[in-house]
């Protein structure tokens, strides 16, 4: 009987190490840090699912605090819970730029109707495209040149990357809001995305 209760005081402990391990490299990390990279820095010694399982664990342990582990698509990162976010703007007012109507546009076309060209952003905005709306996409790498679509000139196609999932605080595509109000949507999303 005390040698199942120290196997077990064993496993406890051998868990509770791992917990804040995953912990101390996510809190490390300047960017979201991937299920491969985790899986790397235990040496492969756990699956990915056995880490998926130790995050879960590692979530429920914010449970009650200010900061919470989130998913995004380039991996897990820890950040202030929505609750707290007005006290951060008013300890550092200083905030990134709002995105303009037009930028949104931009890249709410791009999101939804993905692979694009240029063109194809034109003639659903219904106007012509600003290069520096189109840089600024490419410079904070939301965007990304997906291949040529075969016409004359063999345009670019444009996609969205990672990075722009994550400046919204979502994990994929499909967590996209309804296309019908997409540029209010985005609107919306930048206001309440993460900043931390």
């Amino acid at each position: 009987m005390i040698d199942n209760q120290a196997t077990a005081l064993s496993v406890l402990d051998n868990q509770h190490e791992v917990l804040m391990q995953l912990e101390a490299i996510i809190f490390a990390s300047e960017a979201a840090v991937s299920l491969a990279r985790l899986k790397e820095a235990f040496q492969n010694q756990y699956t990915k699912q056995e880490l998926r399982q130790f995050l879960q664990q590692l979530a429920m342990l914010q449970h009650g605090r200010s900061i919470e582990l989130v998913e995004t698509a380039q991996g897990f990162r820890f950040q202030v819970r929505a609750k707290y976010r007005n006290i951060i703007t008013q300890v550092w007012p200083e905030r990134p730029t709002r995105l303009s109507p037009t930028l949104l546009e931009t890249i709410a076309v791009i999101a939804y109707h993905q692979p694009v060209t240029r063109a194809d952003i034109e003639q659903i905005r219904g106007v012509s495209n600003n290069s520096q709306i189109l840089r600024s996409l490419f410079d904070w790498n939301w965007i990304k040149e997906s291949g040529f679509r075969e016409l004359p000139g063999r345009p670019a196609l444009l996609v969205t990357t990672p990075q722009f999932l994550n400046a919204f605080g979502l994990s994929s595509l499909g967590q996209l809001p309804p296309l019908q109000d997409a540029k209010e949507a985005f609107m919306a999303l930048d206001a309440h995305a993460p900043k931390s």
